[in-house]
């Protein structure tokens, strides 16, 4: 853990953001008083979610393909 004050981080932002990106983390104090911490996002998923996860898990009723009743239809429009 890196532990610094608010004017070495302003200072040399970018030189801890680069051991920010490899998993190290950060504790910003003021006055040598720690005030919060920072650690990395964990990395973004680069492949698509597959198709069908749920296959087999539930069924769609038939009613679900017919129209709404009037009355929920106006709800969309009327605000209530």
């Amino acid at each position: 853990m890196i532990r610094l004050n608010i004017h070495e981080a302003k200072t040399h932002l970018s030189k801890y953001l680069k051991r920010l990106a490899k998993g190290e983390t950060i504790l910003l104090c003021k006055r040598n008083i720690p005030i919060a911490e920072i650690r990395p996002i964990p990395p973004v998923k680069k492949s698509q979610r597959p198709i069908g996860l749920a296959k087999g898990q539930f069924q769609v009723p038939p009613e679900f393909h017919e129209p709404l009743p009037p009355e929920i239809v106006a709800s969309f429009y009327s605000g209530t």
